[in-house]
Formats: C-alpha cells, structure tokens, sequence
C-alpha cells in the first residue's frame, strides 16, 4: 500500500512480506526487506524493533483519510489516500465519447456536504461542482470539461451513489 507523510512529496511503499510468528514480521519498505517484531501494542500507540532499532508510535487521531501520530518524538500525519481527488477527477463523466460527454458522474458514494455551482453558470474543467463527505473524508467532485452547466441533479444534504449523475455540463 502507497503510503504519504504529510508536508513530504514523496511516497512510500509497505507491506507485509511473511509472518514469522511470535510477533515477528517480514516487511518490505519501498523495495527493502526489513525485520519487524513488535514488543507493544495497544489502542494507544506501538512500540518496535525494526532492524534491531528500537521506535515508539503514539497514536492521536485516525481518520479514514489520514492518521496523526508521534514517532520517535515527532508529530506527523499519515496520509494513507492522497490520490483519492485525483482518482475521483480522473474517473468522472461517461466514459468513451472524449470531450462529448455530458453527464459528470460520482465515483463514490457519499453524502453531498456543499453545491458550488449553479444552473446556467459556465465552468473550466478542474472547476468543484461539489463536496462529498464519505467514510469520513470530504471529496471534491470536479468538472470533467470547460462548459455551462444545464443541470444540478443533486440536493445538499443528499445522498448519492457509485455512478450517480451530479450534473449535466454542455
């Protein structure tokens, strides 16, 4: 799983390789095999060795869309889906006609938390047509193309779902 500290560009990989038992792990960080064992765990934080180093975690806040934290002494938060605006962007609209298409669709369900567009108004493409709030997280839904918009099909405070027409731009 793609992994990114917030205020850091890069990313990072993990995932678990094998578990060697008695809390005892194969891991992989971006490409390197690592040794885990893990001494503490709790709702509270871990404490581990990684490579025979010994590091603490507190745990502060977990959310859907990111986790805060202290690692050794350092505040840091976890983004653990920043691609998420770019996924949503990327897979909105009716696939297969190019610039053509007119429905601007929902890629995820969710709860519609604010309009910002209105019928008739003329919109770049990137342009936010609207917030969505699922699991947690609040999800810009953004224009497809540079067009005017004909119809809003959605209602604030409304409920939509995977594939659900939000708006008609022409």
């Amino acid at each position: 799983m793609e992994y990114r500290i917030a205020d850091i560009a890069d990313t990072f990989n993990a995932e678990v390789i094998q578990v060697l038992g008695n809390s005892e792990y194969l891991v992989k960080i971006n490409g390197k095999e690592r040794h885990l064992r893990i001494l503490v765990m709790s709702t509270r934080g871990i404490e581990f060795l990684l490579d025979q180093k010994y590091h603490s975690i507190k745990y502060l806040e977990n959310t859907t869309a990111n986790m805060k934290m202290i690692v050794d002494g350092v505040q840091i938060t976890l983004n653990k889906h920043h691609k998420l605006n770019q996924i949503v962007y990327k897979n909105t609209g009716e696939t297969g006609r190019g610039d053509t298409q007119v429905n601007l669709r929902s890629q995820i369900p969710g709860k519609v938390v604010s309009i910002n567009a209105e019928e008739g108004s003329k919109v770049k493409k990137g342009d936010v047509i609207c917030v969505l709030e699922s699991m947690k997280m609040q999800v810009s839904v953004k224009s497809h193309k540079d067009g005017v918009v004909r119809k809003i099909k959605i209602k604030k405070g409304g409920s939509v779902a995977k594939n659900d027409v939000i708006a008609e731009i022409e």
